[in-house]
């Protein structure tokens, strides 16, 4: 969501400089040339990692010290094709880790909460495919580490990911 709006308000700060300065430019080559080079200029820069508002609130979290839980962890060195199920699993298990925020009352709830809207946000109407998911791990058949390993790996998989 954060991302989202930063690269609206470029686009917009990008529209008010053409309007006012730069629409004289249009009427030659060159200045048609820079228009189209500028419009390409938000979708190159909104092209970096898709986890990256996941991966600051992660570090958020990762010093908490009252969450105290067992997650499931998948390994950071897991088949690429099992990639999107690694971190399907991951986010399950921020579900865990938001439900026992709740029941703690825990100080870093906001942080986990974002972490959820971001990622859920990712895999909305993404189906998994079928021939894969059939060759890698369920969530449940990976072994359970504490609150400190499974963020440590989460962070992992995502900067592999963002590679």
């Amino acid at each position: 969501q954060k991302t989202h709006l930063k690269n609206l308000c470029l686009q917009y700060q990008l529209y008010l400089l053409l309007n006012s300065h730069i629409l004289g430019l249009l009427k030659n080559e060159k200045g048609l040339t820079i228009f189209f080079l500028c419009t390409y200029l938000p979708k190159t820069a909104a092209g970096h990692c898709k986890w990256a508002e996941v991966l600051k609130d992660l570090e958020q979290i990762k010093t908490s010290e009252d969450i105290d839980v067992s997650l499931y962890t998948a390994n950071a060195d897991e088949d690429t094709e099992c990639q999107e199920l690694v971190m399907r699993c991951f986010f399950l298990e921020m579900k865990v880790i938001l439900h026992e925020c709740y029941i703690t009352n825990c100080s870093k709830t906001q942080d986990v909460f974002n972490i959820l809207k971001n990622g859920n946000a990712s895999f909305e109407n993404k189906q998994v495919n079928s021939t894969t998911s059939k060759k890698c791990k369920e969530c449940e058949e990976y072994e359970e580490k504490n609150f400190t390993e499974f963020i440590q790996n989460f962070v992992k998989v995502i900067q592999r990911d963002c590679k």
